[in-house]
């Protein structure tokens, strides 16, 4: 079986751009790849042009299968772009079927997806409960529930999904997503086996083989094998210049000290907040002063969403992240990172709330995050300082 559909890896536009549209058949050439992120401008004569945005956005679309071509356009030009906008135009697309009792199922599964990078997780799952009743071959929709279950944390769930696109004929998306599942667990040795056999199967489909390369690199950090991490991840972006990986590859140079590689990284990379967060600290690390002003431009975003009347807990990953990294406002970091962890359980965010309860020394909070991390089962070689029994309860899961 080989579908044509995009695969979910994490839920943010933010960080990661998920879910990652893997290159599988899809294209933004309709739409065009000349879109730039948004930013804000100056005020200036009426006349003046200040954007071109691609694409005429019209009437929605007529039957289900335009709107899915339309939405899906939309939301491959989100996440190559790390602009959020161009979510509503998908939704726009769904108008007619959104939130319907009788919408198509697979129209459901790009509602959900919609809403999975809106951070609105709840409703994201319910509309893929719908979605599944209505047709449980949705392979997408069992991809996407896979996600939003690591997410949350919840592993049990997230391989039962990932079964679940086994039996529906996507053995080797259903091997991944089993892989990265168990890895969270600890299971790393496993991961490296079975992710590295996948790469080798796709040597003649690089976007799908650096897709498998980001998650083995992950796992090798997660394992605490840098160097294995570091190689897959360059192997990756050799494939595919993915954002989500360019990113994660980011945070690990970052954590090795090497801020001069994370601008090379970067350069080409869309201006999300996620990006300029980490130029921002890298250019700090390295002691130019040009921090200042990046970070300045992330600050004015925050500040015009809160102007707009905008929920800011979408964002509370990049706004901890902000005030850890270049405010050193660790008190302010730690009310973030709580509100964070309370949308996403993701290695960053146990990490970032970690870190950020520790520094502001709240420690009874310090002491409730660590213990809540315990209760997940997520091993991970850069939280180890706080999980004493990782590694002992990974040689006894390897061993089983």
């Amino acid at each position: 079986m080989h579908p044509s559909f995009y695969l979910a890896r994490c839920a943010t536009l933010t960080r990661c751009a998920r879910p990652v549209l893997a290159a599988l058949g899809l294209t933004v050439a309709a739409v065009t790849a000349h879109a730039a992120a948004p930013q804000d401008l100056r005020a200036g004569a009426d006349a003046e042009v200040v954007e071109r945005l691609p694409e005429r956005v019209g009437a929605a679309p007529a039957t289900p299968q335009a709107a899915a071509t339309t939405a899906r356009r939309w939301i491959t030009l989100s996440r190559d772009m790390a602009d959020p906008r161009y979510l509503g135009r998908a939704q726009a697309a769904l108008a007619p079927w959104w939130g319907q009792p009788g919408a198509p199922a697979e129209l459901l599964v790009l509602q959900a997806t919609v809403e999975q990078a809106r951070h609105e997780f709840t409703a994201a799952r319910a509309t893929l409960e719908r979605a599944l009743q209505a047709n449980p071959a949705q392979v997408q929709g069992w991809l996407t529930l896979a996600t939003l279950e690591r997410v949350a944390a919840r592993y049990p769930a997230a391989e039962n999904a990932c079964r679940n696109v086994a039996r529906h004929g996507a053995t080797m998306y259903a091997a991944a997503c089993t892989l990265e599942t168990r890895s969270l667990q600890g299971q790393h040795d496993a991961a490296r086996s079975g992710l590295t056999a996948l790469a080798q199967q796709l040597g003649a489909a690089p976007a799908q083989r650096a897709w498998v390369l980001s998650l083995l690199a992950e796992s090798e950090e997660r394992a605490g094998r840098d160097d294995a991490a570091e190689a897959a991840y360059r192997r990756s972006l050799a494939d595919v210049a993915d954002g989500y990986t360019a990113l994660a590859y980011a945070d690990h140079l970052l954590r090795r000290g090497r801020a001069s590689a994370v601008l090379d990284v970067l350069r080409g990379q869309p201006a999300s907040d996620a990006v300029l967060l980490r130029r921002a600290y890298a250019l700090r690390l390295l002691g130019d002063d040009a921090w200042r002003p990046v970070a300045a431009e992330v600050q004015e975003r925050f500040a015009a969403i809160a102007q707009r009347g905008e929920g800011l807990d979408a964002h509370a990953r990049e706004r901890a992240l902000m005030a850890l990294w270049l405010d050193a406002r660790p008190d302010v970091a730690w009310q973030a990172a709580r509100t964070n962890l309370t949308l996403q359980k993701e290695p960053l965010d146990w990490w970032l709330a970690l870190q950020a309860s520790e520094q502001s020394r709240d420690t009874a909070a310090h002491r409730a995050v660590v213990q809540a991390l315990a209760q997940t089962g997520l091993q991970d070689a850069r939280l180890a300082r706080w999980q004493p029994q990782a590694a002992t309860k990974t040689s006894a899961q390897e061993g089983q």
